[in-house]
């Protein structure tokens, strides 16, 4: 391809309006939330605000804590804003004192009406039997039937969250104690949900039975903690006891004793297979096995499937990273650090004008022009969503001097809305929903574009013979199509599933 071919406008200004982002919008999926529980120690609510930091990357819209005190009962604090700039302020841990609590970030969700603090969990209700707070971690894929169904039944709602659901039906359920309160109310519950709670006494914490979002139990000393991600046990010196199984429910009471029911159908897991791409951090351990191993072997296995002559492997940061060392590793061409993130870069810091929405990308990515002039560059991504920030960033390479612009994907087109708890675009708006590799390719104007394939990704991720087409061991269905539980209020709304084959 030629230099003016590449630089030249796209097809339509059809095709560049459907695919338009925020100006500062990194054009990545984003997991909605993140979770965090703990037990057994004085101050319990300054070892969540430390795990829901090492949690930050799951959600930086909002974060709550809810605590509770022998003394002075359930108290919380719901912000807007980053955990450091809320929850490391005396004046605010002075006000959620005792043994016990749970925290919960979240991200906004695209489209949508603007976040009020309402809708920041993690919610709370008082029962016959006592309070308890929830945090939820994924999406019910029933929420609205759920919701109207409750309000029919004269439940008043006090937010927009699909989780608030959980709460109204834990109180119209019949059963005697709150964990199997929340048993009853789970079973009515469809989509992907890893759940902690907390009674007055008792630490909960509950997976769907598809396993599809994370939760790990870790200790320290005598107390114990749920979380999202092993990360943020980490970040407490905890260590991980053990992944919460898919179905389970672990309840710890205030004497320190861990127990353990299975109050589903047991199914065959299908965990979120982008928490390896992505979503997690790379220090994290998921299914025993090391998120950054995973990457790593991820860049290893597109080296193999698509190979190309260069002179740099460079990865877009941070997320890349990994899997470009791994394609680097296997093909033998030298891994460099080519574009540069500016890591101070503020959400909305500056009014987004004309001229700067224009430089939405450079205020969060620079090249570094010595090392790319006149280079044949690899740029390694973990994902493709809408391809307007890979556009820019294709265009930053070249106007640094760069030869040749190749684009090795970390994972197989996005062509189909995650509707488990992730913020996903509508379909006509995925990139890859509408438009070939071949047309991808031509769209965002490389020299060339590959994915990892499927089969790629699940040898990357420890199934060395790649995805079992009958029974996948994954959820992939925002590669796929192929959802292992229905999108039943998505489908009422017109919502078309992909064509059996």
């Amino acid at each position: 391809m030629t230099k003016a071919a590449r630089n030249a406008p796209p097809a339509s200004l059809a095709a560049q309006k459907r695919f338009h982002a925020h100006p500062f919008d990194d054009d990545k999926l984003k997991e909605e939330c993140g979770i965090f529980g703990m037990t057994g120690v004085t101050d319990a609510a300054n070892f969540v605000a430390l795990g829901l930091h090492a949690l930050q990357h799951r959600g930086q819209e909002a974060g709550g804590i809810v605590c509770h005190h022998p003394e002075f009962g359930f108290n919380s604090a719901r912000r807007f804003g980053y955990v450091r700039d809320n929850f490391t302020s005396q004046d605010v841990m002075q006000t959620l004192p005792g043994p016990l609590a749970i925290g919960h970030v979240r991200y906004s969700t695209a489209g949508k009406k603007a976040a009020v603090i309402r809708d920041v969990q993690p919610f709370f209700g008082e029962f016959s039997r006592g309070g308890a707070a929830i945090a939820h971690n994924g999406n019910i894929t029933n929420a609205e039937a759920l919701r109207r169904e409750l309000i029919e039944r004269g439940s008043i709602f006090q937010s927009s969250s699909d989780s608030e659901c959980i709460i109204h039906l834990m109180a119209r359920s019949l059963q005697k104690d709150i964990p199997s309160r929340m048993e009853d109310a789970l079973r009515r519950v469809e989509g992907a949900f890893s759940v902690i709670a907390m009674t007055r006494t008792k630490l909960i914490g509950v997976r769907d039975p598809l396993g599809v979002r994370p939760l790990v139990l870790g200790r320290v000393g005598d107390a114990y903690c749920l979380s999202s991600e092993t990360c943020a046990l980490d970040i407490i010196g905890a260590e991980l006891v053990r992944e919460v199984a898919p179905g389970e429910m672990v309840i710890i009471t205030e004497d320190g004793r861990v127990e353990s029911r299975m109050p589903f159908r047991p199914q065959p897991s299908k965990f979120c297979i982008f928490e390896h791409v992505y979503f997690s951090r790379p220090d994290s351990i998921i299914g025993g096995r090391s998120v950054y191993e995973t990457r790593r072997q991820i860049g290893v296995e597109l080296a193999r499937e698509a190979p190309v002559e260069a002179d740099l492997v460079c990865p877009v940061p941070d997320s890349g990273t990994p899997a470009a060392i791994g394609f680097s590793q296997e093909s033998g061409i030298p891994y460099a650090m080519g574009i540069i993130r500016n890591q101070y870069m503020g959400r909305t810091f500056i009014e987004p004008t004309e001229q700067i929405r224009n430089m939405g990308v450079r205020l969060k990515l620079n090249v570094n022009r010595a090392l790319i002039k006149g280079k044949r560059v690899i740029l390694v991504d973990d994902s493709v969503v809408r391809g307007t920030t890979s556009r820019k960033i294709k265009e930053m390479i070249l106007d640094a001097g760069a030869a040749e612009v190749h684009f090795r994907i970390a994972s197989p087109p996005t062509a189909w809305p995650c509707f488990y708890g992730v913020d996903t675009p509508e379909r006509e708006k995925l990139l890859a929903a509408t438009m070939s590799e071949e047309e991808m390719r031509d769209h965002l104007q490389v020299d060339s574009l590959k994915f990892i394939s499927l089969d790629g990704l699940y040898r990357a991720a420890g199934e060395a013979a790649g995805r079992d087409n009958s029974c996948p061991q994954y959820c992939d269905a925002c590669f796929s199509g192929e959802y292992p539980v229905a999108p039943s209020d998505q489908i009422e709304k017109g919502f078309q599933l992909k064509a059996a084959e």
